[in-house]
């Protein structure tokens, strides 16, 4: 996608989140990698002013449900592939998300659901748009495997082998346990997302017990060796327990999303592991499934990585409200959503504002907001060189 140009193009006037400072300076960049930074004014006549905006690498997002929002907006009512890709490509970058790993489930009793459907169709379409170059944002996959569903295997198939893969997390979302250890938030949740009466949902927690003895542990020694074959970065999710990081830990597991305790992240930490915490959480102060604080985490030095998760838009304003709130300063938190997921998922080419690094790029703009927060606004955003937004 990056734009072949015969001289460099230049900002000037703009703030310079780097690694370890912000600075006022200038960047310049050609055929889609960044030349050089320089601190104070450019002498270059057609250089674009930011007019003393922030400029920050293209955010990294490594999870999020949004795309599977867009296939399914309503219980039951699946969209065409193709515009249920675009919008979802064209919120995606509308938030500066510039390479995005697009997360899907797979594995569900409910055949009426996205994650129990078929996924032939949606990645063909996907891998087309991507081969031409038709999407703002670099797109990827995430493979989120639910180990208690009889039909994970079935429905992974599609995915086997498939170039786009980058990372595969481990899933059990068995009612009474992990994220959903409090009963009354699990019957808000599927209730409310996916439509369920209480019938539906007592007759589900039910099976759970069942379906997880039989199903967890194959599926888990399948995937755990599935990705030490293939190289693709192995996840945990919703650790709660010491016991469940180091099972994790001691499959190969190198990232711990959303654990719901302090003693799993703490845990995680120890191993070396990274731990990804929602943006939302941040940003609404706390989780929505009771679990613990992703502020209280950061205080603790705890938290490596943000996803948006189920709000792409979250991402900047928990970067903002973490300066806000925490010991963090702007470069950290920013590092959170750039450069540290895109080393955790082996890409080393782009999240940071480095000569040589792709320019990716997103144009913010802070406004005071009453309440004497501040609220960060994407102005403009380049990926491979190009605007995009």
């Amino acid at each position: 996608m990056n734009c072949i140009t015969a001289s460099p193009l230049v900002f000037k006037n703009a703030q310079l989140v780097l690694e370890n400072e912000v600075v006022h300076g200038c960047l310049a960049f050609q055929n889609g990698l960044i030349q050089h930074l320089d601190q104070g004014s450019s002498s270059v006549t057609h250089a674009l002013d930011l007019e003393g905006d922030f400029l920050i690498p293209g955010l990294v997002e490594v999870h999020t449900d949004n795309f599977e929002r867009h296939m399914m907006p309503r219980p039951k009512v699946r969209w065409d592939d193709a515009p249920a890709i675009l919008a979802h490509d064209a919120e995606i970058a509308a938030a500066g998300i510039t390479t995005v790993l697009d997360a899907l489930g797979v594995g569900e009793t409910d055949p009426d659901s996205v994650r129990g459907s078929e996924w032939d169709s949606v990645l063909s379409c996907l891998s087309d748009f991507v081969s031409r170059g038709a999407l703002r944002a670099d797109h990827f996959l995430h493979v989120r495997c639910e180990l208690p569903a009889p039909n994970t295997l079935d429905l992974f198939s599609p995915f086997t082998g498939h170039p786009l893969v980058k990372m595969i997390s481990l899933m059990d979302h068995t009612p009474g346990q992990r994220q959903w250890e409090n009963l009354e938030h699990a019957w808000i949740y599927f209730s409310g997302k996916k439509g369920w009466t209480q019938k539906k949902f007592d007759e589900r927690v039910a099976m759970a017990q069942i379906a997880q003895a039989r199903y967890v542990q194959p599926h888990r020694a399948f995937f755990t060796t599935y990705c030490h074959e293939h190289q693709i970065a192995l996840a945990s999710h919703d650790d709660t327990t010491v016991a469940h990081v180091e099972q994790a830990f001691a499959e190969g597991a190198k990232v711990s999303e959303f654990p719901t305790t302090v003693v799993a992240a703490q845990a995680a930490k120890e191993r070396n592991m990274l731990t990804i915490m929602g943006g939302p959480n941040v940003v609404r102060g706390g989780s929505h499934s009771g679990n613990v604080s992703a502020t209280e985490l950061a205080n603790l030095g705890l938290v490596d990585i943000l996803s948006s998760d189920y709000v792409p838009g979250s991402l900047l304003s928990a970067v903002v409200r973490l300066t806000e709130t925490t010991h963090l300063s702007l470069p950290q938190a920013v590092a959170l959503v750039t450069r540290n997921p895109a080393k955790s998922i082996g890409l080393h080419d782009r999240g940071m504002l480095e000569p040589n690094c792709r320019a990716d790029f997103v144009q913010v703009r802070m406004m005071n907001l009453p309440n004497g927060r501040h609220q960060p606004i994407v102005r403009a955003v380049w990926r491979d060189g190009v605007r995009v937004v």
